[in-house]
């Protein structure tokens, strides 16, 4: 959404002269205000902070995730409901990843996007696509190799030196390939090695024959998972008896290699600095020990895979946790863990809506009404409503909360600061297309009055008008006649001019656009048409007291137009002579 909307001006509050600290409290947006005692040098002015619990709504660099997801979002309430939820998969899942590959190129709070990322990747796998044993492994590796880069731009720097196979991080490379179970990059570096040790050549031949031999499951084939399961053990057979015969005995880098495709956990836990992560350390133990694992396993081997990997004595972090209930399947311990351990409501408001649309959050309902899905969306929506541009975001959450959403909508809108008309009219024009009343007549209220102090008679009058007030149309319809008993002259004649039916919402302002109809018709030197409505003007007893007098002025010039009719001269003596005895009276 293309944002119109001015930074607000930031206003400096003078320091109380008995040294007090301003009174603070929690404003729409949780933004808490208050005065320090320190008064920089030279200045009459203390500092005033503002501390928000959604600070990431404020970031410029975040505004651009914000609008594509709210595209998603919206996109995703469109798809019909009569849809399997499989077909909302393949629609929603790429357009949410590409979301989330735009927030890893976010410089600012990189590290939070990226475990959001992470989170999101793995909740895809499985609780989305629910990948069942055999595929599962396959995309928990995807999921690793896609968040463990490193060794790719570690790999660059060997290829590109001198001599690749001397490089200082030759092996490691190797090695880091191996554990993500990329083997035929593992083979492709594993031949520039061999070329330099031509004794060794039947050695790096025979790894290159257990790499290139290892089965994976390929999910679109006609193997059966038994099969699959029979064809991998026999290779691991065969990878074992190699370490067993010490085939790679006499050279080290080789033999921990061959140790790893058996999946030695001595050997494996050694290499933590190139797995890095407890996470990384289950899927190479997976992909080495336990290749059919089922979803319904998956939590005993995270549980014990963390334990293992992490100190006895450190504690888990939040991002452990998550991803160890996510193993669990527990989808609302991850949306709660969630919504603790991270800055904002971003994250798992879309998360929750998608989970809700996959059918997978039926069952939870909360005590106080809303289920799971509205309540994150209307705390998001919310927070958005306290920035100055992204609020316009926030209607269409709102929209799409069916118990408490226009509610909220209702209570929010009014606190949208109307700066500028401009800004007014769009707020108008979200409560009228909702069936808004009283919001849209408080802003046209709040807009004519602010037009009116402003000395703009007309612009106060069109926000009188669109706000239905008889009483305030009166009070601005005689200011104009004010107006124009002190200038001669009318203001903002093209809006009197056209008004058409609206000119009945009060006397006073029928009066005011017959009375400019009936100089219109004089200076056009249509008089008998003037005459007669003067005549219906002075008869119908709706202008002003204070005005009588003018209208009667008004008269005279007419009485001595001979285009004026016998009849018209008659009626306007009566009616002059008539009014004339009524005021001094």
């Amino acid at each position: 959404m293309e944002e119109l909307d001015v930074e607000p001006a930031i206003t400096n509050i003078p320091a109380a002269s008995d040294g007090k600290h301003l009174g603070f409290a929690w404003g729409p947006g949780d933004i808490l205000a208050y005065e320090t005692l320190y008064m920089a040098p030279g200045s009459g002015c203390s500092f005033i902070h503002e501390v928000r619990k959604d600070e990431d709504i404020y970031s410029p660099i975040l505004r651009k995730l914000f609008n594509e997801s709210h595209h998603i979002f919206v996109g995703l309430q469109t798809i019909r409901e009569d849809l399997p939820s499989k077909n909302k998969k393949t629609q929603l899942v790429p357009e949410l990843n590409y979301c989330l590959e735009l927030s890893s190129v976010l410089v600012l709070q990189v590290s939070i996007l990226l475990a959001i990322e992470l989170i999101w990747n793995l909740c895809e796998v499985l609780f989305i696509d629910a990948a069942p044993a055999g595929p599962l492994l396959l995309h928990l590796l995807d999921w690793v190799r896609l968040h463990k880069g490193d060794v790719d731009e570690k790999a660059r720097e060997v290829l590109q030196s001198e001599s690749p196979a001397e490089h200082h991080d030759y092996w490691d490379v190797v090695v880091s390939y191996v554990l993500q179970g990329r083997f035929e990059e593992a083979r492709q570096m594993l031949v520039k090695q061999a070329t330099l040790q031509p004794a060794a050549r039947n050695m790096y031949k025979l790894m290159d024959t257990l790499l290139s031999k290892m089965p994976f499951y390929n999910p679109g084939g006609t193997q059966t998972l038994t099969e699959f399961d029979v064809k991998w053990r026999h290779w691991h057979e065969e990878v074992d008896r190699c370490l067993q015969d010490n085939s790679f005995a006499s050279n080290q880098h080789l033999e921990i290699i061959c140790k790893i495709l058996v999946g030695d956990e001595d050997t494996l836990l050694e290499h933590k600095e190139l797995l890095s992560t407890w996470y990384h350390f289950l899927v190479t133990r997976l992909l080495f020990c336990h290749p059919t694992v089922k979803p319904t396993e998956l939590h005993y081997y995270a549980q014990s895979c963390m334990t293992m990997f992490l100190d006895l004595r450190s504690v888990p972090e939040p991002l452990d946790s998550i991803l160890l209930a996510a193993f669990e399947f527990d989808i609302h311990q991850v949306i709660k863990d969630c919504s603790i351990a991270l800055n904002n409501w971003w994250f798992v408001a879309h998360l929750t809506d998608l989970l809700d649309h996959c059918k997978l959050l039926q069952s939870h309902n909360l005590h106080f009404g809303s289920n799971l899905r509205e309540f994150l969306l209307l705390e998001y929506a919310s927070g958005l409503f306290t920035h100055h541009s992204l609020w316009q975001l926030a209607v269409d959450y709102f929209d799409n909360c069916p118990e408490f959403g226009h509610v909220y909508l209702e209570l929010q809108i009014e606190r949208v600061p109307l700066d500028t008309e401009r800004k007014a009219l769009k707020v108008l024009r979200i409560c009228e297309q909702r069936q808004m009343s009283e919001q849209v007549r408080s802003i046209c209220k709040i807009m004519a009055m602010r037009a009116l102090r402003n000395n703009r008679l007309g612009s106060a009058l069109s926000w009188s008008i669109r706000a239905k007030d008889a009483a305030f149309a009166t009070l601005i319809s005689e200011r104009f006649l004010q107006d124009y008993c002190a200038r001669g002259t009318f203001s903002d004649l093209d809006l009197i001019d056209n008004l058409g039916p609206a000119m009945l919402l009060s006397d006073r302002l029928t009066f005011l656009v017959k009375y400019r109809e009936f100089h219109k018709l004089y200076e056009e030197n249509r008089f008998s048409e003037a005459a007669k409505l003067l005549l219906s003007l002075i008869t119908a007893k709706i202008a002003p007291r204070s005005f009588w007098m003018t209208l009667l002025t008004d008269a005279l010039p007419l009485l001595e137009q001979k285009e004026v009719s016998h009849s018209a001269h008659c009626a306007l003596h009566c009616g002059f002579g008539h009014d004339l005895c009524f005021i001094l009276q």
